[in-house]
């Protein structure tokens, strides 16, 4: 009987951790609750508002930066066409046309074709250069224009001067120019028209040398000298008007195939 209630009283002790681990375990629950759901939802709704307020800012300020180019894009966009080109060999052409159709041609009307024949020719190379897209082409470009603007203007500011004088302005120019733009066909890359370049800046050096070093025997010989040269370049420039047409249809062929 003794050893009965000895044992009976820890018989009651055993349940005693059962309610203490209840409160513990509903001391767990309770605050895990409000702990997870309070600093989610501040979180979630906060970031998103300077996310979508910051990128409209500098979309606003690249845009006029872009713009600011769009007339040496135009330029380039009207010299690098084949049309260009064939207008340049036009300026030369009908200069030649004129001054060996023309039987009765005085010095003043000569010098005003010479005049306005180098200065039509340098703004045809003016535009011409920013079709170029390396820096030193386009140098060359912009040098050759700033050479035929001036040579124009020499002959129309003095229209009553002697033949002599006005074969020397156009050798000098031709003879300068030539260099010019054989240099630019020898140094270009990817250059696809480069043999009629080079032929072209031949015959100018050819004309120039001719008209600078030979003598003629009488003023209206080196007046049809002048005009063979002229009627010459601009066949030359017209080949290679055609020759950059063909160029161009090859690569949007290519550009359509891939």
């Amino acid at each position: 009987m003794t050893t009965s209630r000895g044992t009976s009283p820890q018989g009651p002790d055993r349940p005693s951790p059962g309610p203490e681990q209840d409160p513990g375990g509903a001391a767990t629950t309770t605050p895990s609750t409000p702990a997870s759901t309070t600093p989610s939802t501040p979180a979630s709704t906060t970031p998103p508002a300077p996310a979508s307020t910051t990128p409209p800012a500098p979309a606003t300020a690249t845009a006029p930066a872009g713009a600011a180019p769009d007339p040496a894009r135009a330029l380039g966009r009207l010299g690098g066409s084949w049309l260009w080109i064939l207008g340049s060999a036009l300026a030369s052409l009908v200069p030649g046309i004129l001054i060996l159709v023309w039987p009765q041609e005085t010095l003043h009307v000569l010098a005003v074709i010479l005049g306005l024949y180098l200065l039509a020719t340098g703004a045809f190379r003016f535009v011409a250069a920013f079709g170029r897209t390396e820096s030193g082409e386009r140098l060359t470009g912009l040098l050759v224009a700033l050479l035929f603007v001036p040579a124009g203007v020499l002959c129309l500011r003095n229209p009553l001067q002697t033949i002599t004088a006005l074969s020397l302005i156009v050798g000098v120019v031709w003879l300068v120019s030539g260099i010019l733009v054989l240099y630019a066909a020898v140094v270009a890359e990817d250059l696809p028209h480069r043999g009629f370049v080079t032929g072209v800046a031949v015959i100018a050096i050819l004309a120039g040398v001719v008209v600078l070093a030979l003598p003629a025997p009488s003023a209206r010989v080196l007046t049809r000298l002048l005009g063979l040269w002229l009627i010459l370049l601009g066949v030359s420039e017209a080949v290679v008007a055609l020759a950059w047409r063909a160029a161009l249809r090859r690569a949007a062929a290519r550009g359509q195939a891939v």
